[in-house]
């Protein structure tokens, strides 16, 4: 048997079993391909087609029965695939999962890489805030795009920190990055120039209906109806009417809302934001200066 063979075979399993996908892959195919590398120990960039392909590698039998296992036990449990493997990539960086984070995801990630934040940021732009860091996957890229910079990583959960704290450690950056557990901003007394939040947001309707891979998620990250509310609002709600208090003049927040663009312009309709172009389109994160939430 081969790569490619295993890879396919693999590839039908996964369709055939109604999965949902979203951390990470959107595919069955792709999350096939994450599964059967990872258990080869091979690297997720393998090439599997052109001169240099790897399609054709023999696969023994040792290794196919190790595949499988994997792949049944994503079918059975109906987990993300990085909850199995202890690893996300988010941005080409590789960051610790498990249960205990949401796995990474953000589109604020891809704005940092790509340079889509700099335009509101000031040359003297030094601190920085990741509010609900989760894994930290976000501060740590922060810190590695803008160097000059330090970073708060805040969060609510202490089982959070601690997976951030795994990741701060491996990437290097402990004198860079700080981890603050905070509910919301209410433990933090600095003041910064850039705050990065992706909060919990989802609305009660859609929390009632998520596949089991993302209820497999800690639900204090995903839902926003923490103080009674249905929209998905409700931390969104206090972190707005605080922001401004740890925010710098000339500082900027950038939000991920998901698809909520509806339910957040409800709450807020007198709030001038500005919406980012994504790779999901230009309704999945906002920015918000400080003027425009002490206007």
């Amino acid at each position: 048997m081969t790569l490619l063979e295993i890879i396919e075979s693999s590839t039908d399993r996964l369709a055939h079993a109604k999965l949902s996908f979203g951390h990470g892959t959107t595919n069955p195919r792709d999350e096939a391909a994450w599964l059967v590398l990872w258990s080869l120990g091979l690297p997720l960039d393998t090439l599997l087609e052109g001169p240099d392909s790897q399609a054709l590698r023999p696969v023994s039998a040792a290794e196919a029965e190790k595949c499988a296992t994997l792949i049944e036990a994503r079918v059975e449990s109906r987990k993300p695939a990085a909850y199995l493997t202890r690893e996300a990539w988010l941005q080409g960086v590789s960051f610790y999962v498990d249960e205990r984070v949401i796995v990474p995801r953000s589109l604020i990630a891809e704005l940092l890489v790509d340079g889509g934040l700099d335009y509101w940021l000031r040359e003297d732009t030094q601190a920085l805030l990741d509010l609900c860091t989760g894994n930290g996957s976000l501060a740590i890229i922060a810190a590695m795009v803008y160097p000059d910079t330090t970073v708060d990583a805040a969060d609510i959960s202490r089982d959070a920190l601690a997976v951030a704290a795994i990741n701060v450690e491996r990437h290097h950056l402990g004198e860079r990055i700080h981890l603050v557990e905070s509910d919301a901003l209410a433990g933090l007394s600095m003041t910064y120039d850039l705050i990065l939040c992706n909060p919990p947001y989802v609305n009660a309707e859609s929390m009632a209906a998520l596949p089991p891979e993302f209820r497999a998620e800690p639900a204090i990250a995903l839902d926003g109806n923490r103080t009674g509310g249905v929209d998905g609002m409700d931390f969104i709600r206090s972190l707005l009417k605080d922001a401004p208090r740890v925010m710098n003049p000339g500082a900027v927040l950038v939000l991920e809302i998901g698809h909520e663009r509806h339910f957040f312009e409800a709450a807020f309709p007198a709030l001038a934001a500005v919406w980012l172009e994504t790779s999901a389109g230009e309704d999945q994160v906002l920015l918000l200066t400080r003027e425009a939430l002490t206007a």
